[in-house]
């Protein structure tokens, strides 16, 4: 078990290392390319956003599972945007795909689905989102699950 914890951390540092690179070009509608923040739900930490293009985002979380597992959780997905039409700054509904990590004392791995809504403010490099996310367990056991929650990123 202490070999897969290893691993999945390992991937996990090389997901944020290529997310950062594949973003070199790209930029948000709001200027900033690559967003840092943080979420409060389940499970509440850290937040990154970094966009491949103004369609398309990468997601990753680092946080504290509260739900009484008590432990560290990590994800990633992969977004894909459509903006609406709002009077000021830029509003989009997403959906993606991704996988998700959580470390107890037994380890929980899974498939994430996450559904939200994500704002731009017009004149200031900050997003707002509220997002909940599906998820199917497939370590240790088969079950389900889902996360949920809001946040607020800076984008440099």
């Amino acid at each position: 078990m202490k070999s897969i914890k290893n691993s999945l951390l390992l991937t996990f540092s090389l997901v944020i290392i290529g997310v950062l690179s594949a973003s070199s070009n790209a930029q948000n509608t709001n200027g900033g390319k690559t967003g840092l923040g943080v979420m409060i739900g389940e499970p509440t930490g850290i937040s990154l956003k970094s966009w491949a293009n103004e369609k398309n985002a990468f997601d990753l979380g680092l946080a504290w599972s509260l739900s009484g597992k008590d432990a560290v959780h990590i994800h990633a997905d992969y977004l894909w945007h459509t903006w609406l039409d709002v009077e000021e700054g830029n509003l989009a509904f997403y959906y993606g795909v991704g996988g998700r990590a959580v470390f107890a004392n037994d380890a929980f791995i899974g498939l994430r689905v996450p559904l939200g809504l994500n704002y731009l403010a017009a004149e200031a490099p900050i997003g707002f989102f509220v997002e909940i996310a599906p998820i199917v367990d497939f370590l240790p056991d088969t079950d389900g699950d889902a996360n949920g929650g809001i946040g607020v990123r800076y984008y440099f």
